[in-house]
């Protein structure tokens, strides 16, 4: 189902007050401007946010499990503790985003910039990465259980 920016923030209010937890479960959000939305264990998984600016975007808990990412502007995100299992983060901006304690099993991670993220404690098993994937400085993906994948 497509979604419009005002449709997103009205079901996040709603959700709010009604102390349920959000559900764009397979939701069309692609391209969609959510600066800052408060998305806290909101349930994206399967969701297409392709392109989609989530810069300073609370996402602390989502499951974001196979959502797709691509070139998603996540610049500051609060992602502690969110799940990102076999997310697809191609080419997207995760710089400075806090990922501690994010799990990240099996996600695409080819092209996507993680400079200055907070990875502390964040699970990158079986995630896959290349050349033109930005890491914070000392840290060694492949230790993190991440696999090295030649760019094509």
């Amino acid at each position: 189902m497509r979604l419009a920016e005002n449709q997103v923030l009205e079901m996040v209010k709603l959700a709010k007050e009604r102390g349920e937890r959000l559900d764009l479960r397979q939701c069309d959000l692609s391209g969609l401007g959510l600066f800052g939305v408060d998305l806290e264990g909101a349930n994206l998984s399967q969701a297409d946010l392709t392109g989609t600016n989530l810069a300073r975007a609370n996402l602390r808990g989502a499951d974001l499990s196979s959502a797709t990412l691509v070139q998603a502007d996540l610049l500051e995100a609060g992602l502690a503790g969110a799940t990102l299992d076999q997310a697809n983060l191609f080419q997207a901006l995760l710089s400075r985003a806090n990922l501690q304690g994010a799990r990240l099993r099996a996600a695409d991670l080819e092209g996507a910039n993680l400079d200055h993220a907070d990875l502390n404690g964040a699970d990158f098993q079986g995630a896959r990465y290349d050349d033109h994937t930005t890491w914070p400085a000392g840290f060694d993906p492949e230790a993190a259980g991440a696999l090295f994948q030649v760019s094509s």
